[in-house]
This record gives C-alpha cells, sequence and structure tokens, in this order.
C-alpha cells in the first residue's frame, strides 16, 4: 500500500466559534469534489470535533486554527493546527473508533490529526479528482477597466477585524 498523498486541500481560519461551521463546510464541499459522499458526515463530525478543542483551549486568545484534508493510501487523514503554544503538549481529543493523535509544531502551536478510512477496496490513488480547467484571463478590455489595488492598505486593519470577530457570534 502507497503512503503517498494523493490530494490535500486546506483552510486556514480564524479561531472563533463560526471556524466550526466553516470548517465542516469546506470539508464537505472537499469530499464532494473528490466524489467522496459517503465519508461527508463522519468527516464533519470528526473536523467539528478537532476545531472545537482548539477553541475549548483558547482561553479568550484569538488565533488561527488550519484545517487540512489528505487523501493518503486507504484514508482520509484530517489535519487541524492550531497557534496556540500553551497547549502544544496536549493530547489530542478522543474520537471514537477513529485513530487520533497530536504532536507539537515548533514555535507555532500543534497538529491533531484523525485518520477515516476509504471505503473498502479503494486507495487515495483511486480516488477521482476534480478537473480543474485553465484559468481564464480577463479580456483586454475588462482587465484595462480593472481598477489597481490600493497602496496605502491600513496596518491596523486586520487588528480591527480580528477584535470584531472575537466579539461576536456569527
Amino acid at each position: 500500500m502507497s503512503t503517498h498523498t494523493a490530494q490535500v486541500d486546506d483552510i486556514r481560519l480564524v479561531a472563533v466559534p463560526s471556524a466550526l461551521n466553516c470548517a465542516a463546510m469546506f470539508a464537505e464541499f472537499s469530499l464532494s469534489e473528490w466524489q467522496l459522499p459517503m465519508l461527508r458526515e463522519t468527516t464533519s463530525e470528526a473536523v467539528r470535533t478537532l476545531v472545537q478543542n482548539v477553541l475549548d483551549h483558547a482561553q479568550g486568545r484569538t488565533g488561527f486554527v488550519s484545517v487540512r484534508l489528505r487523501l493518503k493510501g486507504d484514508c482520509l487523514v484530517i489535519e487541524v493546527e492550531d497557534d496556540q503554544l500553551a497547549n502544544a503538549h496536549d493530547d489530542a481529543p478522543v474520537i471514537e473508533g477513529r485513530r487520533t493523535g497530536a504532536m507539537p509544531v515548533q514555535g507555532r502551536g500543534k497538529l491533531v490529526w484523525c485518520e477515516i478510512p476509504l471505503p473498502p477496496g479503494m486507495s487515495a490513488t483511486q480516488v477521482r479528482l476534480p478537473h480543474r480547467g485553465e484559468r481564464r484571463n480577463l479580456p483586454p478590455e475588462a482587465a484595462a477597466a480593472a481598477p489597481e489595488p490600493p497602496s496605502n492598505v491600513d496596518p491596523s486593519l486586520a487588528d480591527r477585524v480580528l477584535v470584531g470577530l472575537k466579539n461576536r457570534e456569527w
């Protein structure tokens, strides 16, 4: 059996309660693209459990959480990475019937993972991956009319957004 990663998809979110739904929707969308609808419910539950674990241990700090899905060998591996140095050596949450683990990420927090087996007889290399066409460029007249990005971006914008997200439930 090959342990080569055949496909990866990931998303980085602000570690606030709305990240739960965003992470679950991301996982469901990725599985739809990979034509693995039979894993949607199990994967969505596992993603929610792993992201909720990050939120439970955030202790009021706002940070980031990255959710990564890998098709590897005969399983789907869910990885959730946080940037909470104080919890870098915590154990992975238990997900009944699933292999899970945790490891500190040097200087950045920790990575927790969970494996979900692919359907019997299927390997990562057999999963039909989405066909993505070439990116089309804008026609010359549309490209000429496209506004240029502002050159003077407010550096405190991200701070204001993070503070606003922290104080608001979605």
